[in-house]
């Protein structure tokens, strides 16, 4: 791994943004961005109860890629990244972000890169469940 890139994982445990903070730490850097992805409680106007998050055994080689793509294309002093998988409920952390760099400009846009990026082409699929008992999978193939 880059020594750029501090953190990077799937996990069917919690997610605390604090820890990647902590990974990011640089002296060096005087911007640090980071994005939490949460599950909200509603969906296309509909009420949503919980989702499960499934991820295609390749997904971190995917995530891992992305992430040495952000690296080498965006001067960053570091990065990391952790997106979970499983049943989580309304309000949990479902995907952290973070980018350290020396300036502000280049740590945001390595931050929307990364999570952009992420969800674009990392093969993580959702599966919402609403309140009326619908069930609907979202990004998968």
């Amino acid at each position: 791994m880059s020594d750029v890139i501090r953190l990077l994982a799937l996990r069917d445990t919690a997610v605390d943004p604090a820890e990647l903070l902590a990974a990011v730490g640089d002296d060096g850097s005087g911007g640090v961005v980071s994005f939490t992805g949460l599950v909200r409680d509603h969906d296309g106007g509909r009420a949503v109860t919980g989702l499960e998050y499934v991820a295609h055994p390749g997904a971190e080689e995917a995530l891992r890629r992305v992430a040495e793509a952000v690296a080498a294309d965006l001067p960053v002093r570091a990065l990391a990244a952790v997106h979970r998988v499983g049943r989580l409920e309304v309000g949990d952390v479902a995907v952290v972000v973070v980018a350290a760099a020396a300036h502000r400009g280049e740590a945001f846009e390595a931050a929307r890169r990364l999570i952009d990026d992420l969800k674009e082409t990392v093969p993580i699929w959702k599966h919402q469940v609403f309140a009326d008992g619908e069930q609907e999978w979202v990004g998968s193939p």
